[in-house]
């Protein structure tokens, strides 16, 4: 099995080179996740209540990290944004992995038509990027979380459904898979049974690093507008509402949620590729 890993064009590689840097962001990944499902009981302030005699105001001890343009308080908003801001990528690559799981397992299986059908499919959707696809589906339904989810999701799949074929395809040439079929197990049982647990860490490492790259796009497109209703917090609105404090030399409300996106996707890259790198090492 090879680890190698597709990624997007004009990202270059984070090198995990040293275990230190590994912990860190595992630890730094675990608690932006617990923050996320604790932030209802962490929050000290209604993050949508606005204040605006106490506009701008710096960090003190009631607000650990001031307050934004409207009053509201930054870290209460940055708390609930973790909710929105980690469960839009969850979506995004809990769907593009299992369908392009299966789309690609299917393509290498059964070979044929069947795989230049569904190779030249997911080809096809590469033509489309994923924030055009995202905009333009917006752009029909509204803004909210699901459509941006579902359009990035089926933009992600093909990341997915190629790495899987090329996983499958060695897997196919192994002796075990041979033993099987001779025992009379159905191509399913194999599949299911023996090839998929063996595929799945590379799969899993590929889909931490989708991860980082579906909080980037969401968040962008809700700096855009695009993404989740104005008055749910989310660290791509918050940056996108932060504009206005820059305007007035107030520039932290705006570069807190930016530091957050920033660390959290590097976390999750770096997390993905060491998991990456120890399943190679494994196989070798």
């Amino acid at each position: 099995m090879t680890a190698v890993l597709t990624r997007r064009p004009g990202l270059s590689r984070i090198r995990v080179t040293g275990s230190p840097l590994y912990l860190v962001c595992l630890v730094f990944v675990a608690l932006v996740v617990v923050a996320a499902v604790l932030a209802s009981w962490l929050v000290p302030y209604d993050p949508n209540v606005i204040d605006l005699g106490n506009a701008l105001a710096a960090p003190s001890a009631e607000h650990p990290l001031g307050v934004d343009a409207a009053g509201r308080d930054t870290f209460s908003r940055l708390l609930l944004g973790a909710r929105t801001s980690l469960l839009g990528p969850l979506g995004v690559v809990a769907f593009s992995t299992v369908a392009g799981v299966a789309v690609g397992m299917a393509a290498a299986w059964k070979g044929g038509w069947i795989d230049s059908l569904l190779s030249r499919s997911t080809e096809l959707v590469f033509a489309f990027p994923g924030m055009l696809l995202a905009i333009l589906i917006i752009s029909v339904y509204g803004e909210g979380l699901t459509a941006p989810v579902i359009a990035l999701a089926v933009a992600y799949l093909p990341y997915v459904s190629r790495l899987t074929r090329s996983l499958v395809l060695a897997e196919r040439e192994r002796p075990y898979v041979s033993a099987y079929q001779v025992q009379g197990h159905s191509s399913l049982q194999i599949c299911l049974r023996h090839v998929l647990p063996n595929i799945a860490p590379v799969v899993l490492a590929q889909s931490t690093i989708n991860f980082g790259y579906a909080l980037m796009d969401l968040a962008a497109l809700s700096f855009l507008g695009l993404g989740v209703p104005a008055l749910t917090p989310d660290w791509g609105r918050m940056v996108f509402d932060g504009q206005t404090a820059i305007q007035l030399g107030y520039p932290l409300s705006a570069i807190l949620p930016c530091a957050v996106i920033v660390l959290t996707v590097v976390a999750f890259n770096v997390v993905g590729e060491r998991w990456a790198d120890r399943v190679a090492r494994r196989d070798r």
